[in-house]
């Protein structure tokens, strides 16, 4: 039987498997690493873009830019 899974819980998931993984490779290839994440979990792309900052903020990186909407 297949369990369903809140979407947060599997971000947290992803966040903790990413931390894991960079604790014991390095910084080198987060990039991968993030989409590997994103992938093993199924996240969306928007689910995708917090991690991607949580982990710009954690290493002292500015988070990925938004692209502006000035119309």
């Amino acid at each position: 039987m297949t369990t369903i899974m809140p979407q947060s819980e599997l971000v947290r998931r992803a966040a903790a498997y990413v931390a894991t993984e960079l604790a014991e490779k390095g910084r080198a290839g987060l990039s991968a690493l993030l989409d590997d994440a994103a992938m093993r979990f199924n996240l969306s792309p928007l689910d995708q873009l917090a991690l991607e900052r949580l982990f710009a903020t954690r290493a002292g990186g500015s988070a990925p830019s938004q692209p502006s909407h000035d119309d």
